[in-house]
């Protein structure tokens, strides 16, 4: 049976904030309210969970999974962020937008994009996820929660938990309306940004 871990979305508290980052530590997996809806989340080095992720969303090696990262400063131990892009990114963090980049030495080979070798990273603007990410000492291994055959991220607790009950072990509960609008993905593989898709972030400072 799925567990549910409530968290106040303004004053996290720290027990129920350890609750849910000891599921992920022990190897489990979440599901966790963000800025554009909810996301699964595991910890980076996970396999098991990994490959449970790709199960419940029927991925296949070309998606671009995300490190849900606390500030620039961690962003940075995981991927490559030259002058040309620093700027850009930073200004855009934190907040719903989610950048692909080169990856460093730090990410796992099964997380990258098999011929590019790169990940997304993101800054959440949610006090929640800075909590849990606070936490846990490192980023979170995630993505957004959609379900195959729907376009929208989910956005209610109670569904998530009767939907995959016994394929995750938690779910998060902050008790504030979630939105569902994604975030928007800008692609830096290349060392230019590409909009590769336009969601909650602004994509004006990209174009």
């Amino acid at each position: 049976m799925v567990r549910f871990i409530d968290i106040h979305p303004e004053n996290p508290q720290q027990r129920a904030v350890d609750q849910a980052t000891s599921v992920i530590a022990d190897g489990g997996l979440i599901a966790y309210p963000t800025d554009s809806g909810y996301a699964l989340g595991a910890q980076i080095g996970n396999k098991d969970a990994l490959d449970r992720i790709r199960s419940i969303r029927a991925l296949d090696a070309k998606h671009h999974f995300t490190l849900v990262c606390r500030d620039f400063s961690q962003l940075g131990q995981f991927v490559h962020v030259d002058n040309a892009i620093f700027r850009a990114v930073k200004n855009a963090t934190p907040g719903p937008y989610t950048f692909i980049l080169p990856a460093t030495r730090e990410v796992p080979r099964r997380l990258l994009h098999e011929k590019k070798k790169t990940v997304g990273v993101r800054i959440p603007d949610s006090k929640v996820v800075q909590a849990l990410l606070a936490a846990l000492g490192e980023p979170i291994l995630s993505t957004t929660l959609i379900l195959p055959g729907s376009t929208e991220a989910m956005t209610t607790a109670w569904e998530i938990a009767e939907e995959l009950d016994g394929r995750i072990e938690a779910v998060v509960e902050s008790g504030e309306d979630v939105i569902p609008e994604p975030t928007t993905v800008v692609d830096f593989s290349d060392g230019s940004p590409e909009i590769v898709r336009v969601g909650a972030g602004d994509p004006t400072p990209f174009e």
